[in-house]
């Protein structure tokens, strides 16, 4: 097993910076991430990890891994050293299903779990936790189960292939080989661990300490007979991500400010401009002389993201930055790039029917997920 980014495995705290799988939070500086490396047993994805990565896949790297958003691993380099050698690995990656709609920041681990898909040409499975849901929020199990298929309609929009995924949902998969490498796993871990891993107090139901098994059972191939038939040593890949603990008001807990999938192009303009904090200066005279602080600006942050061009991003930065180039102008390209992807994102998610949901989420064997 191998994972593109910390695992959400543990919680860190330090200078008021917490991170867990439920909860993200930093203080005045944001996430050191630095910090969670060291923390989490981790390496960085280095330049020379990116081009090797270039070679092998005969692409372009994905703008997150050239600017460093997906900025370290665990076990990278050993699946692509058999990777190298002939051998194939699965991805692996979830969506806790508790909204109705994605915003933008659980967009990003399905845009960068595509390009590992269309790269390495290998197979996929998503774990809708509607299970989690249920024991974490106020919801109720049909309330869970139908936001699971809600939310699975935005992530086959994001363009998977339906020969080489499979999207399931816990209440309606778990079960079989899945539940013995569950309780295999669950043998493995005292209450001490739970406790000190996740962070559960004496208040909290049962169904939360069990649950972690059930999000590690998707990394061994032996939990999906269907589609690796005994392969049992096959390596997994997991592309995940934290919050990003910014102290901003463009929050992903509001959703007055944070950008959803189903936003209109004027809910876009309105949460940019009104909620996205500026790095620039008071007033044009002062901006012209002093120029923005690029480091808190929340606009070049998202630019930084999903403006694809690095020769544009790179030259509105430096315009930005020695003030030749205004607060209002950045934030109307944001709007202008943010816009184009959820009208894009919005297009494909209206041709999911049904039936593809089912096609997707359908148990059975993928003949060609290597092919």
């Amino acid at each position: 097993m191998a994972t593109a980014t910390p695992a959400a495995e543990t919680e860190v705290k330090e200078e008021e910076q917490v991170v867990n799988p439920w909860e993200v939070s930093a203080g005045k500086g944001g996430i050191d991430y630095d910090k969670l490396v060291d923390q989490f047993g981790c390496q960085r994805i280095d330049a020379a990890l990116v081009d090797r990565i270039a070679r092998l896949t005969a692409r372009p790297p994905h703008r997150f891994l050239r600017r460093g958003l997906f900025f370290a691993h665990r076990d990278l380099s050993e699946v692509l050293d058999l990777y190298e050698r002939g051998e194939k690995f699965y991805l692996y990656t979830g969506r806790g299903p508790s909204s109705e709609a994605l915003h933008l920041g659980h967009l990003i681990p399905f845009m960068f779990t595509k390009y590992l898909q269309d790269a390495f040409k290998v197979p996929l499975v998503i774990q809708l936790t509607d299970d989690e849901k249920f024991l974490w929020k106020n919801l109720t199990v049909e309330e869970c189960k139908r936001l699971a298929r809600e939310n699975a309609k935005d992530i086959i929009a994001c363009g998977f292939d339906v020969e080489r995924t499979f999207i399931f949902s816990d209440f309606e998969f778990v079960g079989g080989k899945f539940y013995e490498n569950m309780v295999k796993i669950s043998k493995c871990v005292t209450c001490n661990k739970a406790v000190g891993i996740f962070g559960f107090s004496p208040e909290d139901p049962i169904g939360k300490y069990s649950f972690p098994p059930v999000q590690a059972a998707p990394s061994f191939p032996s939990s999906f007979p269907h589609l690796f038939g005994g392969n049992n040593q096959l390596r997994c890949l997991i592309p995940c991500a934290i919050d990003q603990g910014e102290n901003t008001k463009m929050s992903a807990s509001d959703p007055n400010s944070a950008i959803y999938v189903t936003d209109t192009p004027k809910e876009i303009k309105n949460k940019v401009n009104r909620y996205a904090f500026s790095g620039g200066q008071d007033s044009i005279e002062l901006h012209r002389k002093l120029g923005a602080n690029l480091d808190v600006d929340v606009p070049i942050k998202y630019l930084n993201f999903f403006l694809e061009d690095d020769d544009e991003l790179e030259r509105i930065k430096t315009e930005y930055k020695e003030g030749r180039m205004l607060t209002g102008e950045v934030k109307q390209r944001l709007v202008e790039v943010l816009s184009g992807m959820v009208a894009r994102h919005q297009r494909a998610r209206a041709q999911v029917t049904e039936e593809m949901v089912d096609a997707f989420m359908a148990a059975r064997p993928l003949p060609n997920m290597f092919g």
